[in-house]
């Protein structure tokens, strides 16, 4: 499987954007719903949640062609299933907001790791992918995260209203199973201070984590902005 960010990087995020902005600056009304949608688009790629009761190919979830390091179009997903319909509130679902936040983190991690490969000719292959996966699960182990998600009816009906595909109830459950124990697992198997990373570096980890956070945050305001009304 392709090298993405991992569900600790995404909660990070999440838990980065809820401590330093106000939530509701940014659009976000509930915000178990809101982490629930930033790992939403890997619950049926068919490699993070087991069982599920379907599978839905990564060109599908994440709008992109499945190949070493892909390229998942964020404002595809937004311009489809994120626009503010006319006759509506003028929000969305927090749990499309957090999906559209989880495509943007992947273009971005992505995009800088073709980038730091490329200017090093570094070649694509296997070898590769292993040390690029093993520096994302080092990378992410870094990272302290605490929040949990909820198994909620408001969780649960918005998710089967998600308008790209309906996430069944059981999904929704084994999903939020599987992100209790990563965040377990990241507090139990911390990792501190600066590890040597095998292809990646600890500076291009802290600037891409920033640069994504601030995409995040400058394409949420745009959003309660207003800007992408029909």
């Amino acid at each position: 499987m392709n090298a993405m960010p991992s569900w600790n990087i995404h909660t990070a995020h999440v838990e980065r954007i809820l401590r330093e902005e106000d939530a509701s600056h940014l659009g976000i009304r509930d915000a178990n719903a809101f982490l629930f949608g930033n790992v939403l688009p890997d619950v049926y790629v068919g490699y993070m949640v087991s069982p599920i009761t379907k599978k839905i190919e990564y060109r599908e979830t994440h709008l992109a062609e499945p190949g070493f390091i892909p390229s998942p179009d964020f404002m595809g997903f937004w311009r489809r299933f994120g626009i503010p319909s006319a006759d509506g509130d003028g929000h969305v679902s927090d749990v499309v907001l957090g999906a559209w936040c989880h495509l943007m983190t992947d273009s971005v991690y992505n995009a800088r790791t073709r980038e730091f490969i490329g200017a090093r000719g570094i070649p694509a292959g296997e070898e590769t992918r292993v040390r690029k996966q093993g520096d994302f699960d080092l990378f992410g182990k870094t990272l302290d995260i605490s929040l949990r998600l909820s198994v909620t009816d408001d969780l649960v009906r918005a998710c089967s209203a998600f308008p790209q595909y309906s996430v069944a109830e059981p999904d929704v459950r084994g999903a939020v199973r599987v992100e209790d124990d990563i965040v377990e697992k990241n507090m139990s198997a911390h990792v501190s201070g600066s590890p040597s990373y095998s292809l990646l570096t600890p500076e291009f980890f802290s600037s891409t984590f920033d640069e994504t956070h601030g995409l995040v945050v400058s394409y949420l305001r745009r959003y309660v902005a207003g800007e992408w009304a029909r």
